[in-house]
């Protein structure tokens, strides 16, 4: 899986949120709010570039103190609600 190009991590007002930049977005038309969590995730997505849920679970692993079982579970649930608005491929 890969982010979409036109997609892009902002900070609006203190908050983080992924919104649509250029013609590949232009029928997107909302802001995703995501908590300090998914940012890292996003962010952690975006610098690999290819990712599964299986390697952002095990970087969320090593970057905080959280169960493999429990990682898995988080970062399946936040591909799972990227997938379902068209930000990731």
């Amino acid at each position: 899986m890969k982010i979409k190009k036109g997609f892009v991590l902002r900070q609006v007002c203190g908050e983080n949120v992924i919104v649509g930049e250029g013609l590949d977005a232009i029928n997107f038309g909302r802001m995703l709010c995501l908590n300090e969590t998914a940012a890292w995730l996003w962010k952690k997505a975006q610098d690999t570039g290819d990712f599964t849920v299986e390697s952002l679970a095990n970087a969320l692993c090593e970057e905080f103190e959280v169960t493999p079982e429990q990682a898995l579970t988080d970062v399946k649930d936040t591909i799972d609600s990227w997938t379902d608005i068209g930000v990731i491929e």
